[in-house]
């Protein structure tokens, strides 16, 4: 008697954000980091991404964050990041200078 194990591939996708954004009208470090904490904020509660801010730490008026989504789907972790970008763009005070979405499957 044979026993046969039938193994099926799930792939695991990793959909990424990278976006650079101009905050304007900040005076000092304390004004930057309270605008991006509630950029970063709002991406983790609303999306449930992981979010940081990446580079232009030293710049007082750009900051370059990115985010990341674990799904099963390129299309549903690319929405979701699209989303994001979008709420970003139309509920923040910041003039976006770039903006990157790639997926990458494992």
């Amino acid at each position: 008697m044979s026993f046969y194990v039938i193994l099926t591939y799930i792939s695991m996708v990793v959909s990424m954000i990278q976006i650079i954004f101009e905050i304007p009208d900040v005076a000092n470090i304390k004004e930057k980091r309270r605008v991006l904490k509630s950029v970063l904020d709002k991406m983790r509660q609303r999306f449930r991404l992981s979010a940081a801010e990446v580079d232009l730490q030293d710049s007082l008026s750009f900051s370059q964050i990115g985010g990341a989504l674990v799904s099963n789907s390129r299309t549903h972790g690319e929405t979701v990041l699209q989303k994001a970008f979008d709420m970003i763009e139309k509920e923040t005070h910041v003039r976006i200078q770039d903006m990157k979405i790639h997926s990458e499957e494992f």
